[in-house]
C-alpha cells in the first residue's frame, strides 16, 4: 500500500497551485524566469521608480527575473535584446544565466573584493535605485527566521546608504511578523519617504511585502 505523507500532500498542493498560478503562466508566455518579475513591475509602476538612463543594482538577483524586468524597462520598445538605455548590475552568491546587457557579479556583496568590483563598474557614478529580493533560507523557527530576515534587510539598507545618490531609492523584501516594526523604523530613519507595498503577484497567504525608501536623509 502506498502511503502519502503530509509533506508529500503539501508538496503536491504547492505544485498544483504553482502550475495553475496566472503569474507563473504569464511569466512563461513573456519569457521571464520567475513570477517575481511582476512584483517589481507593480512596485515600479506604483512608485514611478525606474527611468531610462539610470544606474540600478539588483541584490540577490538569481535566477534573474528582476534583472530581466530592469533590462526590458531600459530597452528601446521593452525588448529583451538590443540597445540598453541605462545600466543594470546584478549581484548574487548563486550563479545566474546571462542576460543581454546586464553585468553580473557573483559573490557576497559584503566582501571587499566584490564591492571594489562594483565600484569599478560604476566608474564614479552613484546608484539611482537598488532593488533587493534577498531572502534567507527559513528554518521555521520564528525568532531565528526573524533575525535572519532583519539582518539581510539591514545589509541592503547599509548597501543603499553607501552607494545610492541622495535622491535614490531602495526596494527591499521584508516579511510581516516579529521584527517588522523595527525594519519600518530603520527605513524611516534612513529615507525621507517610506511606503510598504504588497504586490498582487505576492501570494495572499505569503507574509512577504516590500518596503520602498526614497531620498536618503542627511548622512
Amino acid at each position: 500500500m502506498k502511503v502519502i505523507t503530509q509533506s508529500k500532500k503539501v508538496n503536491k498542493a504547492w505544485l498544483n497551485e504553482h502550475v495553475n498560478d496566472p503569474y507563473v503562466k504569464q511569466a512563461q508566455r513573456e519569457g521571464f524566469r520567475a513570477r517575481a518579475a511582476y512584483k517589481l513591475k507593480e512596485i515600479d509602476e506604483t512608485m514611478k521608480l525606474l527611468k531610462p538612463g539610470q544606474v540600478v543594482v539588483d541584490l540577490g538577483s538569481a535566477p534573474g527575473a528582476w534583472s530581466q524586468y530592469l533590462r526590458r524597462k531600459f530597452a528601446v520598445g521593452g525588448a529583451a535584446v538590443g540597445e540598453l538605455r541605462g545600466t543594470v548590475i546584478a549581484l548574487d552568491l548563486l550563479p545566474m544565466d546571462p542576460i543581454e546587457g546586464v553585468v553580473f557579479l557573483q559573490g557576497d556583496f559584503r566582501e571587499a573584493a566584490v564591492d571594489e568590483a562594483l565600484v569599478a563598474l560604476l566608474t564614479g557614478r552613484a546608484v539611482d535605485v537598488v532593488v533587493s529580493d534577498l531572502a534567507p533560507n527559513l528554518s521555521g523557527i520564528e525568532s531565528t527566521d526573524a533575525a535572519r530576515i532583519s539582518h539581510l534587510v539591514e545589509l541592503a539598507v547599509d548597501f543603499g546608504v553607501r552607494h545610492l545618490r541622495e535622491d535614490g531609492a531602495l526596494v527591499c523584501k521584508v516579511f510581516h511578523g516579529s521584527g517588522y516594526g523595527q525594519l519600518v523604523k530603520l527605513f524611516k530613519d534612513t529615507f525621507r519617504v517610506v511606503k510598504p507595498i504588497k504586490p498582487k503577484a505576492s501570494r495572499d497567504k505569503s507574509s512577504e511585502t516590500f518596503l520602498v525608501g526614497m531620498g536618503l536623509k542627511s548622512r
